[in-house]
């Protein structure tokens, strides 16, 4: 039996920095930092991946959000 990696969506947030901003990484490339949501959905339209704010947030299969969701910036969980 194979055993299979986990599979990565190919954007990564990291977690909320002392200033709240939340670093990215798209297929495993640092891209910048996003302060807000409307910053990670430019990145995202930037690397030509789907940017619909209620679809691609919370589909993990595209972003793996680290220490906290979508709406967490303030360097809290």
């Amino acid at each position: 039996m194979d055993v299979q990696p986990p599979v990565v969506p190919p954007v990564v947030v990291l977690p909320p920095q002392s200033d709240g901003g939340r670093r990215v990484t798209i297929r495993g490339k640092r891209v910048g930092t996003a302060y807000t949501l409307f910053d990670v959905l430019d990145f995202l339209h930037s690397a030509g991946l789907p940017a619909e704010e209620d679809r691609a947030v919370d589909d993990p299969d595209l972003i793996e959000w680290r220490g906290g969701g979508p709406y967490v910036w303030n360097g809290t969980t």
